[in-house]
């Protein structure tokens, strides 16, 4: 199995960290805008998108903050690749981001960040800050 390249993008949002955690942590807020449907069993969630699903586990959450996953798929191979969603906050300005870090193939990359470029813009959406 080939190493995936770790790629890490920020995104500014105009909505209050609270409600963004909301969008990032439940799976009703995550079904708004970064899948058709999820589900969650506990520490198991099920994204869906046009009839085929993702199983990954939550691997940490720290409300108001960030939340982070792996997909099932990646456990099974013994890979630690993982993907987090975090909410910071600058002291200064008091502008919230989205930092988003995931892993993808190095060939992959630039589809990667267009999908999360696409995924954020639907947030921002929903959010009403786009």
């Amino acid at each position: 199995m080939e190493d995936k390249v770790k790629i890490e993008m920020e995104f500014v949002i105009h909505a209050s960290p609270q409600l963004l955690y909301q969008y990032i942590s439940t799976p009703s807020g995550l079904s708004e805008w970064f899948a058709d449907n999820v589900n969650s069993r506990g520490e198991l969630f099920t994204f869906i998108w046009d009839g085929s699903e993702e199983k990954a586990k939550l691997l940490s959450k720290k409300s108001g903050e960030r939340i982070k996953f792996r997909w099932l798929n990646d456990e099974e191979d013994g890979a630690s690749y993982f993907f987090e969603i975090r909410i910071q906050v600058d002291e200064i300005t008091k502008d919230v981001s989205l930092i988003v870090t995931d892993f993808t193939d190095e060939d992959e990359v630039d589809e990667a960040k267009m999908l999360w470029d696409n995924q954020i813009s639907d947030l921002k959406q929903v959010l009403g800050s786009a």
